[in-house]
């Protein structure tokens, strides 16, 4: 956790128009540009730098063994890194201290079997920003770290995940055995099977963003607390659509397993409805847990029970 708000600041120690000359990594430390991302990413190796990276187009990939690495977009959004994968599984692939990602857009991550992501975080704190995960397998995946925290901020998950019968389910956002997931001012739509937030961390808050699945196609829950979570789940909006794989239930708590404690998860301050022309009977939210979870002040339209105990 500390490492991640240390390297908060990376990427602002700086001016952006650092000189990178036609390099299109600047690790801007070193002062020093690369023809690829990993020869940055070695370059900086177990110690703290800001990548700096010029607009454009990639199938470039990176792994990131050690240390503090922020990658950062010099224009928001104008850099697109495009279906190249590292280790059969990402275009970045974090197993360092910590790290930050601002500005990237992922897309058309896939892989043989069919958990492809932008980011796969392996261990270490991951902070994400103003970043666009697109028309791939995953968004975010990761593997198992529980002193880790993953914040996410001011991102879009979009055309993500999908389950099929020979390699199960891939999904927007899907986090492991986390310490914490944070998500604020984000927003997840046009989902194309799975969840489009799973997660098996044991405290989770999701604050201030949208699930749009008015165009998804075979999706589940909009949030999957696998194995039960503490928290807080309040000022979203969430619109179900028509084409489900599973309508019963927006949020879901503990549905393999109650592993984690869950009582005074408060659910608050949401809006919820079905698209329109949808008619159905779901629920808001569902829970295996047998935690008392705090469901309050929730807007919920035709059709929709506040809670149902399974």
């Amino acid at each position: 956790m500390k490492a991640a708000i240390a390297l908060a600041g990376l990427a602002l120690a700086a001016p952006l128009a650092a000189q990178a000359g036609d390099a299109p990594f600047f690790v801007q430390e070193k002062g020093k540009g690369y023809a690829s991302l990993q020869d940055a990413v070695d370059a900086i190796g177990g110690g703290s730098g800001t990548i700096l990276i010029a607009p454009g187009t990639y199938r470039q990939c990176a792994v990131q063994e050690a240390g503090q690495v922020a990658y950062v977009a010099r224009e928001p959004g104008s850099v697109v890194f495009d279906g190249g994968i590292c280790e059969g599984k990402a275009a970045l692939v974090l197993g360092g201290r910590a790290a930050r990602v601002e500005g990237l857009v992922f897309q058309n991550m896939r892989v043989p079997d069919r958990n492809g992501a932008g980011i796969r975080i392996e261990q270490g704190d991951l902070i994400v920003s103003e970043s666009l995960f697109r028309d791939s397998e995953n968004g975010i995946l990761s593997a198992e770290d529980p002193s880790g925290t993953v914040r996410i901020d001011r991102s879009t998950f979009s055309g993500l995940g999908g389950c099929e019968e020979d390699h199960g389910c891939s999904h927007g956002l899907y986090i492991g055995d986390y310490g914490e997931l944070i998500v604020t001012r984000s927003r997840f739509e046009r989902g194309t099977g799975g969840h489009y937030v799973k997660s098996r961390a044991p405290r989770i808050e999701v604050t201030g963003s949208s699930f749009d699945d008015t165009q998804g196609r075979a999706t589940n829950y909009m949030i999957d607390l696998s194995n039960g979570a503490t928290g807080a789940i309040s000022s979203n909006v969430f619109v179900q659509g028509r084409d489900k794989e599973n309508y019963s239930a927006f949020i879901m708590v503990a549905a393999e397993g109650a592993e984690h404690d869950s009582a005074g998860l408060a659910v608050t301050g949401n809006s919820a409805a079905l698209a329109s022309g949808v008619e159905r009977s779901t629920a808001f939210v569902a829970d295996e847990s047998g935690g008392t979870l705090r469901i309050e002040d929730n807007r919920l339209g035709a059709g929709i029970a506040r809670f149902e105990k399974r």
